[in-house]
């Protein structure tokens, strides 16, 4: 499956074959290691960048609630993007 972007997807796809073998060879056997942990870190990394490229941060920030989650990063971006919005509408 691809990524939202492509930039990301070989790091979806990396990520996808790590933990599909941790959680079949490690984490059924009851061994709770991390092994995916920086490949996930830099997936996410991208996607985050991707999603704001797309101008989607804000747009998943205002779903949250309405699904009861609410992700402290979201808020931080979605902060971030309003001030610098706010910033550039009182530009003379």
């Amino acid at each position: 499956m691809e990524s939202i972007s492509k930039e990301c997807t070989p790091l979806k796809q990396e990520y996808d074959a790590c933990f599909t073998k941790w959680y079949s060879e490690k984490f059924l056997q009851g061994e709770k290691t991390n092994d995916c942990a920086e490949l996930f870190k830099q997936y996410q990394t991208c996607l985050k960048k991707a999603l704001k490229e797309k101008g989607l941060t804000k747009m998943i920030a205002d779903a949250r609630p309405a699904i009861g989650s609410v992700y402290k990063d979201d808020l931080l971006d979605a902060d971030k993007d309003k001030a610098q919005q706010q910033r550039e509408s009182n530009k003379p």
